[in-house]
């Protein structure tokens, strides 16, 4: 037998002889969809709400409310304009910064130091 004949004998083997089925549509659509299913669940909802508890937190600012910036400055808000907040972080120090940048509230209250 030659090589040829081989190759030959090889390329018109019965397919069905001892190969593995090939699986259906649903079999192969069923696992992307789960991952996909998986990632909406731990990876997405989770971003969506903490974006719109953000976006909740900035909307419901007013003045005197102390917060803490991305920076990790904590300060009271001592006005509010547009896209900037005022913040005050003691009696002599005040700064402006974008609203996008205010993290949330601090876990502690800020007490004024004494002099």
């Amino acid at each position: 037998m030659t090589f040829l004949q081989l190759l030959t004998d090889v390329a018109y083997a019965d397919a069905t002889s001892g190969g593995k089925p090939t699986p259906s549509i649903i079999e192969l659509l069923a696992m992307p969809a789960a991952l996909l299913a998986i990632m909406y669940l731990f990876v997405i909802r989770p971003q969506q709400k903490k974006a719109k508890d953000q976006l909740a937190l900035i909307q419901g600012l007013k003045v005197g409310d102390e917060v803490v910036t991305t920076g990790g400055i904590f300060g009271r808000v001592k006005s509010i304009a547009a896209d900037f907040v005022t913040l005050e972080a003691n009696a002599n120090t005040s700064f402006k910064i974008q609203k996008n940048h205010i993290q949330g509230a601090p876990k502690l209250v800020i007490k004024p130091e004494a002099k």
